[in-house]
């Protein structure tokens, strides 16, 4: 008998090409009128652009956004945003971006208008991360959820076409997820296939012409629904062994996803045999892990963590944080399995269910 729980989390999107312009109108629908623009280093021009059109509702730009969120940038932030006197937060780019505005959120109260550049999907969730002392601590609290969205593909034809492969796997990874999440339902999992679809036909249209606006809009459209499904249920081990390897190794957080990925799902592929229908349908292959493999392999997108900084001898380590405290996993979690699963994903090889 078919019995679930969805409980829908509150926030407004806007989509569609040009749909920036209506940023200053979003603004002022918050209530708002002295906002703080969040970018990394590398968008500082994009967010000075978005301050320039938000004129006297934009109150500065901090530009120190990075992966993982360490705990200084945070503090950092948090004490710009109050010398400032603002009262909400735009944040502009990708997940590092998305995850220091809700930084700033959770001690307050602040609301997030969030303007992706990538296919993170952060700005669909309530849950916020912050790296201390080499630990990557994550949480879920609907005060650092966006209030507002706006997806504006045009934003992202200047996304490097590497970086819309990596990024747009990691939002895949969101969807694989969610479908044998343990409060799964449903709803998401609809959405949750469509994601993977969505992504699994646009990517590579992007790679191969970047400034396609219409595979770019139904990447994007992706992303959304993958953000929103990560947002909705819980995450697996795939999640798990990837903030182990960001936040201990600061390895790059879509580069992450895009390797481990086949290797989670392979591992899962014998407990969760519907969800892995559904992600093999969605890409049309035969085996899901297989599949995403493929996918990644075919993007040029790197398939191997030892090409992404991570070292062999840190491998152990990984495993045995991994196995702490460990996500709920369709499969049970065992440290030789999993140093098992590193190997595999360390040296490229192909995913194999064990």
């Amino acid at each position: 008998m078919l019995r679930f729980i969805y409980q829908a989390l509150p926030g407004r999107v806007i989509f569609g090409a040009g749909s920036l312009d209506r940023l200053r109108d979003e603004i002022q629908r918050l209530g708002a009128s002295r906002a703080l623009v969040l970018s990394t280093p590398e968008q500082r021009d994009q967010a000075q652009a978005v301050a320039q059109r938000l004129g006297s509702r934009a109150t500065g730009v901090f530009d120190q956004a990075a992966m993982h969120v360490p705990i200084a940038t945070a503090n950092a932030a948090r004490e710009e945003a109050k010398r400032l006197g603002a009262d909400c937060c735009v944040a502009v780019g990708g997940g590092s971006t998305t995850g220091l505005a809700k930084a700033i959120a959770l001690v307050s109260d602040l609301p997030i208008l969030a303007v992706p550049t990538t296919y993170a999907g952060s700005e669909m969730t309530p849950i916020w991360g912050l790296t201390e002392g080499g630990i990557k601590k994550t949480g879920r609290d609907t005060r650092v959820l966006p209030r507002t969205v706006i997806y504006d593909p045009v934003l992202t034809l200047t996304m490097p076409p590497m970086l819309s492969a990596t990024s747009g796997m990691n939002a895949i990874a969101h969807c694989v997820e969610a479908l044998y999440a343990e409060d799964a339902n449903p709803i998401i999992s609809l959405m949750a296939e469509e994601g993977i679809r969505a992504l699994g036909t646009s990517l590579p249209a992007v790679m191969k012409d970047p400034r396609d606006i219409e595979a770019r809009s139904h990447a994007l459209y992706g992303a959304w629904l993958a953000g929103s499904s990560l947002g909705a249920v819980g995450m697996a081990l795939h999640h798990k062994l990837c903030h182990v390897l960001g936040g201990t190794f600061n390895l790059p957080h879509a580069e992450t996803h895009t390797v481990v990925l086949p290797h989670t799902v392979a591992y899962n592929s014998k407990a969760a045999p519907e969800a892995m229908a559904r992600v093999a349908r969605a890409l049309r292959a035969d085996d899901a892990a297989a599949g995403l493999f493929a996918l990644a392999s075919s993007m040029g997108a790197p398939t191997a963590l030892g090409k992404i900084g991570m070292k062999e001898e840190d491998l152990d380590h990984a495993a045995d944080l991994a196995v702490e405290n460990p996500y709920y996993n369709p499969r049970p979690i065992t440290r030789d399995a999993i140093r098992a699963l590193l190997d595999d994903a360390f040296r490229g090889r192909s995913p194999a269910a064990r």
